[in-house]
């Protein structure tokens, strides 16, 4: 299937790990031109080492130096999409949480995103085309355990998508969430470990749980959860908007998951 995406310029964020990096990988076969946006400056050296043409970003998206960088960086082209993505809060149950906790997780989960789609909207709004692309989490349909600050947070950028793309739907700019499940990333490594803490059992065992929760058995590849994001960054996914997509293996167990 072509995708239409040879020469479209799209911005991705967490690029250099995981869910990001995936997406920017495939962008780049399907010979997409990639701003990629991360923390670390060495590791988007690295990835522009093995694709000369990917453009790069460091820094933090919730920092408005960062956000002014990438606004730059664009200048005057035209923006085919983004994907709005970055690391989530620490895990922790609810009574562990202090005020603080959910002070920083609103900057780090809700805040910056809404600040990076109100500078990118009135310029996709005025050439009639856009794709933004949210990347949250499974807990968006159903809680994760100790996960409480991102599964209260998501849910509010949920609602922001939502609402957002009923108001802008007939501009040509399309809004959507993919919420990833259980994928072999460095996030969910950390996850295994914090409940391997809590539980005092092996972090294999709960490896095992994770996995035997789906209906798949199986942990996800990054590569599987990206090819469903290039769809909807492409031209193809015109009809879809204001909806939030989990690709989990079947590990939502509600019927509206």
């Amino acid at each position: 299937m072509n995708l239409q995406l040879d020469a479209k310029l799209f911005l991705v964020g967490g690029a250099t790990s995981g869910l990001g990096k995936a997406i920017a990988e495939q962008l780049l076969a399907e010979n997409a031109t990639v701003i990629a946006v991360a923390r670390t400056e060495e590791k988007l050296q690295e990835f522009q080492k093995r694709h000369p043409m990917l453009e790069v970003v460091a820094g933090d998206l919730s920092s408005k130096a960062v956000l002014d960088k990438v606004v730059a960086k664009i200048g005057g082209r035209v923006l085919t999409g983004a994907v709005i993505n970055s690391g989530g809060p620490p895990a922790m149950p609810v009574l562990d949480t202090k005020l603080s906790d959910w002070d920083e997780a609103y900057k780090t989960v809700f805040r910056w995103k809404i600040a990076l789609t109100q500078a990118l909207l009135p310029k996709m709004m005025e050439q009639q085309y856009g794709r933004l692309l949210y990347i949250e989490s499974v807990s968006t349909k159903q809680p994760v355990e100790n996960l409480v600050l991102s599964n209260a947070m998501r849910l509010a950028v949920t609602g922001y998508v939502k609402t957002l793309s009923q108001e802008v739907g007939a501009s040509g700019v399309t809004l959507n969430i993919l919420g990833p499940g259980y994928h072999a990333t460095k996030r969910m490594e950390n996850l295994f470990a914090k409940n391997s803490e809590l539980k005092g059992i092996p972090e294999e065992e709960v490896r095992k749980t994770f996995s035997e929760q789906t209906a798949v058995k199986k942990i996800g590849k990054p590569e599987d959860f990206a090819s469903l994001a290039l769809w909807l960054l492409s031209p193809l996914s015109g009809y879809i908007t204001g909806q939030t997509i989990t690709v989990d293996g079947g590990l939502v167990k509600g019927v509206m998951g």
